[in-house]
């Protein structure tokens, strides 16, 4: 029946990984559960009926919060012949909430016998990666209407309440309920489950909001009206776009987090989005040095953990700072925000913090004084090896398969941090009323700019290399990165022609998109995680970067190979999938740990409307130059928000994307 079958929901800190029939039954390395907050508060939740767990009929996902189980009883047969329905509706918020009934189809009662199996193992995630055990002790308590099933280490506890609506028989293992239900009639429970913080002071309990769902639900279907609300109207004649289009904003919103420490990017369809990110990031700006959490004064975080291990410095998670690409692309973003919203007063709100990221740059950035921003990790036992946004171990490779060593500065990041200067020259001189710095950054970028197509360029070959490394070599190896240098702007013109054809050409182009490696390299492998697998904002950012040196019909063959691959996974692109030519598999094919739905690849159909559209913020006035796939017929995006006000956006499709890049080779 396929009840091994995962189906997940999510809402903001919170999610939940089920099988199809809506049960949890996890191992400790199994990633199933009710998670919030990096911790599984549920591993087992396990619904039967006399004894018997239910089959599967149907399950709907009708909603990213809220799913819906339709099942009945086991018949021993494979023919579904039964007298009982059962449905369990789940909506998740901060816990989650769930109601159970059974329909009762005979023309007599019946007396059954159900019962919800309950338990929680409290895994930190990283534990659930690694299969680690547990250091503190487990404890319940039964109280007159709740299982409380907790964990407790030091001052650090986690706690699930279990409320049942429906009188329970409750012991430390389950809630039991007798039911009776009369000819054609029905029954039902509604169960909160509740997760509860301790620790912080005070005792935080994340609800979900009340017996019967409505409540439950209202709150996050309301936000996501809102979200709605404040996008623009997707219209196209090719009817997989619409659906991509519309699930790339569920997601966004699912993913949507909100921290403890700040109440309440997708850029230029929800600006607020891409603003609270950036508050969000110099609230947590590094200010010391810190060798376990790789923190330096003026860096950007790379992520932020609240599990135990993070709260034990088991883990260097709160927050860890191993990212050299994090702090130049925060200054970008914050140009970006800028040019889109004329959101003056958040520069202004910004600008100390802004200043100390481009003090980062050159003095903790350039580690060795070459002018090129590298990395190593400070934290050599649980820290980053690659701080690149390919952070995957072996993903910086020589041509013939073998490691690169460290320091790197990799080819993308020197991009990163000649954009985020010539973005901070314009942030310096209109709003910060700094001409002197305006000036020194414009003139160390045009610095980085000369230096960098002379030492990063590989004459033979006729493209960027990937990174230079500790040994001043230059790592040969055929990548994607090479993409985003055209996106930052950094490739002299006489280069750019070069680029585009290696981009286009068959060894990095698979049919589907843009390889992370080529076909050919030592280290190639389309299944590798950053060695030949195909990521869909990887490509998102390229086709923008061939955009901005004049590649519009290319830019627009990667748009719509990515939005055909998106029709495979139901309009839900995933973090990365094979890089295997389209010729052969004829499908793009899943691989096997990517994470989806995932923040970077739920954006990138949304960055691809924009290089199609060739949407680009002017002063205050929004240009549009569309190059559609003319697969996509008559395109249109309606109330665009911007400084402008609303504006409309539209072409109809006359690029023959099947004809273009067809004769590129790469050497």
């Amino acid at each position: 029946m396929g009840e091994k079958t995962t189906i997940s929901v999510l809402e903001g800190n919170n999610f939940v990984v089920s099988d199809l029939r809506g049960d949890i039954d996890a191992s400790p390395s199994e990633p199933l559960g009710l998670f919030a907050w990096d911790t599984r508060f549920l591993s087992r939740w396990l619904l039967t009926v006399d004894g018997q767990r239910p089959n599967v009929l149907s399950t709907d996902d009708l909603d990213y919060f809220y799913v819906q189980f339709f099942l009945v009883p086991g018949t021993g047969t494979i023919y579904v012949d039964s007298d009982l329905s059962i449905i369990r509706k789940r909506a998740v918020g901060n816990g989650f909430h769930e109601d159970v009934t059974i329909l009762n189809h005979k023309d007599k009662p019946v007396d059954l016998k159900v019962r919800i199996e309950a338990a929680a193992d409290f895994a930190d995630l990283f534990e659930v990666k690694d299969a680690l055990k547990k250091k503190g002790e487990f404890y319940h308590r039964i109280e007159s209407d709740r299982l409380v099933l907790g964990y407790r280490r030091e001052t650090f506890a986690r706690e699930t309440l279990i409320i049942p609506s429906a009188k329970a028989g409750i012991d430390e293992h389950s809630l039991s309920f007798a039911v009776h239900i009369e000819p054609h009639g029905e029954w039902t429970t509604s169960l909160e489950v509740v997760t509860v913080l301790v620790g912080l002071g005070e005792n935080h309990e994340q609800t979900t909001g009340g017996h019967g769902d409505q409540r439950a639900r209202s709150n996050m279907k309301r936000s996501l009206e809102k979200l709605g609300e404040a996008v623009p109207r997707l219209s196209c004649d090719w009817p997989s776009l619409q659906v991509t289009y519309r699930q790339s904003l569920i997601d966004l919103a699912a993913l949507r987090f909100f921290p403890i420490t700040l109440p309440g990017q997708a850029l230029p369809f929800n600006s607020e989005l891409a603003e609270a990110t950036l508050q969000a990031l110099a609230q947590q700006q590094g200010t010391r040095v810190d060798d376990f959490r790789d923190e330096e004064p003026g860096k950007i975080m790379h992520e932020m953990r609240f599990g135990e291990m993070t709260a034990f410095e088991e883990r260097p998670h709160s927050p860890y700072y191993g990212a050299a690409d994090a702090t130049p692309l925060f200054l970008i973003l914050l140009d970006e925000v800028e040019r889109w919203t004329g959101n003056a007063e958040l520069v202004r709100q910004l600008e100390m913090e802004a200043r100390a990221a481009l003090t980062w740059i050159d003095k903790y950035g350039d580690r060795n004084g070459d002018g090129y921003v590298e990395y190593s990790r400070r934290n050599t036992e649980t820290g980053l090896v690659n701080q690149c946004w390919k952070d995957s171990w072996n993903s910086i490779l020589f041509a013939d398969g073998t490691l690169s060593r460290l320091p790197r500065a990799t080819c993308e990041i020197q991009g990163y941090v000649y954009d985020a200067k010539i973005r901070c020259a314009r942030l310096a001189r209109k709003f910060w009323h700094d001409p002197e710095l305006a000036n020194r950054l414009e003139k160390e970028a045009a610095e980085l700019k000369r230096r960098f197509n002379q030492d990063f360029w590989l004459a033979d070959r006729e493209f960027f290399a990937l990174a230079i490394d500790g040994d001043g070599r230059k790592v040969d190896a055929l990548t994607s990165n090479i993409g985003h240098l055209l996106w930052s702007g950094i490739v002299d013109e006489d280069k750019a022609e070069a680029v585009v054809r290696h981009l286009m050409g068959p060894h990095l182009y698979s049919g589907w998109g843009v390889r992370t490696m080529a076909e050919g390299e030592g280290g190639y492998n389309p299944i590798g995680y950053h060695l030949g697998t195909i990521w869909p904002h990887d490509n998102a950012i390229i086709a923008l970067g061939l955009r901005r040196y004049g590649y519009r019909e290319e830019a627009a063959r990667v748009a719509m190979n990515m939005l055909e691959a998106a029709t495979s996974f139901k309009g839900r692109l995933p973090e990365a999938f094979a890089g295997y030519p389209r010729e052969l598999t004829e499908f793009p094919v899943e691989y096997p740990t990517a994470c989806s739905p995932q923040a970077w690849a739920s954006g990138a159909p949304l960055l691809l409307l924009r290089a199609m559209l060739g949407l680009e913020p002017t002063g205050d006035h929004l240009l549009i130059d569309p190059a559609i796939p003319s697969m996509l017929g008559q395109l249109e995006l309606l109330d665009i928000p911007g400084r402008w006000g609303r504006i409309d956006a539209f072409g109809r499709g006359r690029v023959d994307t099947s004809a273009v890049g067809d004769s590129a080779q790469s050497s």
